[in-house]
């Protein structure tokens, strides 16, 4: 008798008609995957609106979530894969530092630059 998969391992029946093999833990790192990609048009739109170059609190907190999506998605699927693993640990405390030093430095309610 095989081992029976975790739920999010088992293929997301409603997706069968798209012809791809999607799970819940990929669609944990499709999501993480596009979060921490869709940061850097947050910080392209902060940018345009500061005309200098800016990184905006919103940039970390996506940093954060999309790098341990992706994690998770390497470490607790049934993919396991240690690449993937390596590739995303290191963005995922660099991210967690840099937010904790825009909290100290800024605070949690910063105030919004008046030009």
């Amino acid at each position: 008798m095989g081992a029976e998969l975790h739920w999010l391992d088992q293929p997301l029946t409603w997706l069968f008609w798209t012809g791809l093999h999607v799970t819940g833990w990929k669609l944990i790192g499709y999501t993480g995957a596009l979060m921490f990609g869709a940061r850097w048009l947050v910080q392209f739109v902060a940018t345009r609106r500061a005309g200098k170059p800016v990184i905006p609190r919103l940039f970390w907190y996506m940093s954060v979530i999309g790098s341990l999506m992706t994690l998770s998605y390497f470490l607790f699927s049934a993919k396991q894969d240690s690449v993937g693993v390596l590739q995303n640990l290191f963005p995922s405390f660099v991210a967690v530092y840099n937010l904790v030093l825009d909290i100290r430095h800024r605070g949690w309610r910063r105030e919004r630059a008046t030009h």
